[in-house]
């Protein structure tokens, strides 16, 4: 099983503000849904209570989270990590959609990285893990600027281990 992450990030590593997140850019919601679409996606209760559609439509949705008795229809809640990763061992491939303590966790269990780099600062609450450079590296990107539908330029960046 691949272990993937994928985050949008401002200039100073941030996430999201209050739970909602740094600002709309329909480019990387595009991007975001062609990635992940068909494949598992695993967050943490805050990210899945963030959502504005529950489930995320064609994607299992797998939630972390300390209060086990939560139940949604569409998503399978799990206690820790090792009980969500026992769950997807079949899969080929999950990503990791956050929030900051679960990149936190998976971080270093991840193979690859969907970073979407927007080139703006941010108030935030929330923040994406430093990388240790010594272990990952940018293995493509893709400079997009500002257009009329997404207001900050923004780079699209796979990183690799």
């Amino acid at each position: 099983m691949n272990i993937s992450l994928i985050a949008a990030m401002g200039n100073r590593r941030e996430l999201g503000y209050k739970n909602q997140l740094l600002c709309h850019l329909p480019a990387d919601l595009k991007h975001f849904k062609e990635l992940t679409t068909g494949h598992p996606i695993l967050m943490g209760r805050t990210t899945w209570d963030s959502l504005p559609v529950k489930p995320l439509p064609k994607r299992r949705n797998v939630v972390l989270s300390r209060q086990t008795m939560l139940q949604n229809p569409g998503a399978e809640f799990f206690s820790s990590a090792d009980e969500a990763l026992q769950a997807l061992q079949k899969e080929e491939e999950i990503f990791v959609i956050g929030g900051a303590t679960i990149y936190q966790q998976f971080v270093n269990l991840a193979d690859t990285i969907y970073l979407t780099q927007i080139h703006a600062d941010f108030e935030a609450d929330v923040f994406f893990p430093v990388l240790d450079e010594k272990k990952w590296h940018v293995a493509e990107e893709e400079f997009h600027a500002a257009d009329e539908k997404n207001p900050f330029d923004f780079t699209f960046q796979v990183w690799k281990r």
